[in-house]
């Protein structure tokens, strides 16, 4: 997946310490990088809470990285 690449290196973290951070094993995770395995929504999403960023951002279905606000409640 490149925006995983690309959200790694922009945060300047090797592949290693991403993988430590999710709890699970290096090889796992640059298979997950280089699109030669599925990643589990369960990582999918802490990564997009690790980047701040959101699962469609990830998933490649927009380029708007960010998180949206949550709507104002009104009073």
């Amino acid at each position: 997946m490149k925006k995983l690449y690309y959200l790694r290196k922009q945060h300047q973290l090797t592949i290693r310490k991403l993988a430590e951070h999710l709890h699970c094993d290096y090889s796992v995770y640059s298979k997950y990088e280089r699109g030669e395995r599925e990643v589990p929504l369960y990582i999918l999403i802490a990564l997009a809470d690790f980047f701040e960023t959101n699962l469609d951002f990830l998933l490649g279905r927009t380029d708007f990285s960010k998180k949206l606000p949550e709507p104002r409640r009104k009073k």
